[in-house]
């Protein structure tokens, strides 16, 4: 290997294999800079680390650098926290909140912030301000690869020009500088091995040359390979189709269940039944639909659909189901728990398993929980309990008014009048019913066991169970 210009690296990008990149960045000739360490960063960083690149991380928040920098992560994520202690004991892991305090530059710079919906649109604010910063400390021959998952369009249209618009050195992408869309395609609590071992990465580039990059550069780090798209804008609706695919799918899956509930038919059965033919994948229902990347991607390709006066009735429709079936949920548990007890004698005692958006994390962006606590308040509640056996605590619960959350599940359950399932957590799969003694079940998971189905001194209904 030649030794490497530092005011400009584009030949070791373009005329290297990724096998000679690789070893420019074990020796830390070639860093790579990470921008946000919460989900997707701290992972993304974790597989460089692990690839035995030198990293730097960079987030606004105090905190989280702070913990980073002593090998922890607030994300519990497998293998993050030993990834950057291995790299801090090495000297290959560094985080800081501002780029300005990083002392050695970084060719390979990643953006991994977030972008949620605000009034039904991308809220691009993290990616503009992280542009914007990264452009004041821009060099010939860098490469830029955006992450997150945005409307088709965003990387050409927002990020390139601020980039172009801001460096010092009137840099131009494809002839001075190079610019990667790589979406992340992880799921939470197995994010490292998604990356590593799962799938492959999709990659796409401003132009023929930041492609031929890409896809040198993903290659090192994904074993499955790399899928070249033909454009930028093709990379980024393939990531939105696959949430709205699944968003769409558990729709109909709702939808049947609660056709189910009325006809008096078991979905479960007729759901076990239909899949056994090859060409049917029926999902499962439940009780709603959260976090950071299902409920927000329809809303991005509705907005990217309306630029272009395209209708996408049948998204908007899927995603409306889904926003309903917390209150679908509370009035069957209510109806159910009144059928057997005559409602208004007493305050109710309400509990909740799960505030993780979904089972066996600890994620809560956008869980359903919070809709299901909203609808309940619509019903003489006294207090309503949140049990989860991975969230500590939580910011929007503690402004609440009689919402208790709880980490000793018999404390969360005495007393109480109705047991409503919201997360799918293996530790509910192997609930007594006694522990539950007296109460009413409704089960919007499907995660008890038949031991719940078939004991006659239990009061329990299953989602699509057609009682």
């Amino acid at each position: 290997m030649t030794e490497v210009n530092l005011e400009d690296v584009s030949s070791v990008f373009l005329s290297e294999s990724s096998t000679e990149i690789r070893k420019r960045m074990k020796s830390g000739e070639l860093k790579i800079a990470v921008y946000g360490l919460g989900h997707v960063g701290s992972s993304i960083a974790s597989v460089w680390l692990r690839a035995g690149a030198h990293v730097i991380g960079l987030d606004k928040s105090q905190s989280i650098v702070k913990n980073a920098s002593n090998g922890i992560t607030h994300i519990p994520e497998p293998g993050v926290n030993e990834a950057f202690s291995e790299g801090i004991r090495e000297k290959r892991f560094k985080a800081f909140e501002k780029e300005s305090q990083i002392q050695q530059h970084c060719a390979f710079k990643i953006i991994c912030v977030p972008v949620l919906s605000k009034d039904q649109k991308a809220d691009l604010t993290a990616v503009e301000e992280v542009a914007k910063a990264l452009a004041l400390h821009l060099r010939k021959g860098d490469v830029i690869a955006l992450n997150p998952s945005v409307p088709p369009g965003t990387t050409e249209e927002v990020l390139v020009p601020i980039l172009e618009q801001k460096n010092n050195h009137s840099l131009r992408v494809e002839k001075d500088f190079y610019v990667i869309y790589n979406p992340e395609r992880i799921y939470v609590g197995r994010a490292i091995e998604d990356i590593e071992q799962n799938y492959p990465a999709i990659v796409a580039g401003a132009g023929k040359l930041s492609l031929q990059i890409g896809i040198k550069l993903y290659s090192i780090v994904f074993k499955r390979g790399v899928r070249a798209m033909t454009n930028i804008r093709t990379a980024e609706a393939e990531k939105l189709f696959e949430g709205v695919y699944r968003d769409a799918n558990i729709a109909l899956a709702n939808e049947l269940a609660k056709i189910c509930d009325r006809l008096g038919i078991d979905f479960w059965e007729v759901q076990t039944a239909a899949n056994s033919q090859p060409f049917c994948h029926i999902h499962d229902p439940g009780i709603g639909v959260g976090g950071a990347c299902i409920p927000v991607y329809p809303q991005f390709v509705l907005e990217a659909a309306k630029k272009v006066n395209a209708k996408g009735d049948l998204i908007r429709s899927a995603r409306s189901i889904n926003d309903d079936m917390p209150r679908y949920a509370v009035e069957r548990a209510m109806a159910l728990l009144g059928r057997h007890r005559k409602l208004g004698e007493h305050p109710l005692i309400i509990t909740l398993l799960g505030l993780a958006f979904r089972g066996n994390v600890s994620d809560t962006r956008l869980s359903p929980t919070y809709s299901v606590i909203n609808e309940l308040k619509k019903y003489d509640v006294s207090e309503i309990r949140i049990h989860d056996p991975l969230v500590q605590r939580d910011p929007i619960l503690e402004k609440e008014e009689n919402v208790v959350l709880y980490s000793d599940i018999k404390k969360a359950m005495a007393g109480a009048d109705l047991v409503i399932v919201v997360a799918n957590h293996n530790e509910y799969r192997s609930l007594n019913p006694d522990v539950i003694r007296n109460a009413v079940v409704y089960d919007g998971r499907r995660v008890l066991s038949d031991n719940f189905k078939n004991n006659k001194k239990v009061l329990y209904e299953l989602l699509g169970m057609g009682l």
